[in-house]
């Protein structure tokens, strides 16, 4: 089965170069792997005991990054290389201050991934969440090195549970030890024989207490936000499926606030954004205080603020469940905020326990949209209640950093 493996690996990356030169994301990953060796040959330092970190893109970084955090502050003698599958993570990652080293990873072939190791000689490997390259996990294996699956979750319809699935097992078999999210990820692993599992819950639940500990000062948002008592929307990451609902709703209360932060930035989208809204709307980097207070709306323009921009929402709105999936809910809700979001969450923990407790709220379509927005706003109780269920369910479970880190083998 491992030759099937790589060459999949292989024609995946073909795919990749054929579309490089029509595709920015596809050049990207090509360029960026071309850059390799010469950023490992500029920046390892010889004899150096490096900490590997490995994230498939921002999401993931995010989550692994209070633990990296921790190995930067209690083993300052160690050295950090992070890396990065998507363009999405190394792009807005690569001057991350954290790490000596930041690259791509490899594609996963075997005499790549060799040379690649061959270089770092990394003291101990960790990988976040589901990032499970089998040719790279069994070199490390061979060399003995150390490996962690940080963050880890795993369901049923996941092919280490299928009959087919012998290879994806084997390469579980190459961690020392996996840290899970939850009790189903535990039972899962230990139906396939694998009981060097430890439930230590999400990391993502202590980077956002420690991002809003250093939310920066926002003068422009906060001159919008505080300009008069009507209350404030936050939707985080929309995609157009989630504005063709909010959109609307924003246009016909008029007792409402909002700052739309749409995943993609684009000019056509925020063009197609603007022509969508008929009250007062301008864009967060065209604003200054005074011209904020003036506007209803503010369209956040630029990444790398929406984690300190939520501190100013009433209620939080997390785009993605019309899609894929949603994105950030805890990013969010640490800020003690109601947090709603579309259907597909299924596959989020955090989203499901923050239902349970009362912190967040599932809409399908426009009806319950209103329906939900409509009861929170008319109940200020019952919305600063629903925030509060939201803040208390990640300070419960915050402290994976600190149990992951007393564990590992540094």
């Amino acid at each position: 089965m491992r030759p099937l493996y790589t060459a999949a690996i292989r024609l995946y990356a073909a795919a990749v170069h054929a579309a490089a030169p029509f595709n920015g994301k596809a050049r990207k990953m090509i360029d960026g792997r071309r850059s390799i060796d010469d950023v490992l040959r500029e920046k390892i330092v010889p004899g150096a005991r490096y900490v590997w970190l490995h994230a498939a893109s921002l999401g993931e970084f995010e989550q692994g990054r209070p633990l990296l955090e921790a190995i930067r502050q209690c083993h300052p003698d160690y050295k950090i290389i992070l890396t990065f599958f998507s363009p999405s993570g190394y792009d807005v990652r690569r001057d991350y201050p954290g790490a000596d080293v930041v690259c791509y990873l490899p594609f996963d072939f075997p005499r790549r991934i060799r040379r690649f190791l061959d270089r770092v000689r990394p003291t101990l490997a960790l990988f976040v969440k589901y990032e499970f390259w089998l040719n790279t996990l069994d070199e490390l294996w061979r060399r003995r090195v150390p490996t962690y699956l940080v963050s880890g979750i795993f369901r049923p319809g996941q092919l280490f549970f299928h009959p087919i699935g012998r290879p994806y097992r084997d390469a579980l078999r190459c961690f020392d030890h996996l840290f899970v999210q939850d009790e189903t990820s535990r039972q899962l692993l230990a139906g396939i024989g694998l009981t060097n599992v430890t439930i230590t819950g999400d990391t993502r639940f202590d980077r956002v207490i420690d991002i809003r500990h250093a939310a920066r000062p926002l003068p422009v948002v906060a001159a919008f936000a505080e300009r008069d008592a009507r209350p404030v929307l936050i939707a985080g990451s929309s995609w157009p499926e989630d504005e063709a609902l909010l959109i609307p709703y924003f246009n016909a209360h008029p007792d409402l606030k909002l700052i739309l932060a749409p995943h993609e930035i684009h000019e056509a989208h925020l063009a197609a954004i603007e022509t969508r809204l008929t009250r007062p709307a301008l864009r967060l980097s065209r604003a200054d205080a005074d011209t904020a207070a003036d506007v209803d709306c503010l369209i956040v323009d630029s990444f790398g603020l929406l984690s300190s921009i939520y501190r100013y929402a009433r209620i939080a709105y997390i785009g993605g469940g019309f899609g894929h999936g949603i994105h950030n809910a805890p990013e969010a809700a640490v800020y003690a905020v109601p947090v709603l979001f579309g259907p597909n969450h299924r596959k989020f923990r955090e989203a499901l326990d923050l239902i349970a407790c009362g912190g967040a709220f599932s809409i399908t379509d426009a009806s319950t949209l209103t329906a939900r927005l409509d009861a929170l706003l008319a109940a200020p109780d019952a919305c600063t209640a629903a925030g509060e269920s939201a803040g208390a369910y990640i300070q419960q479970h915050s402290g994976a950093t600190e149990q992951i880190l007393r564990a590992i083998d540094l």
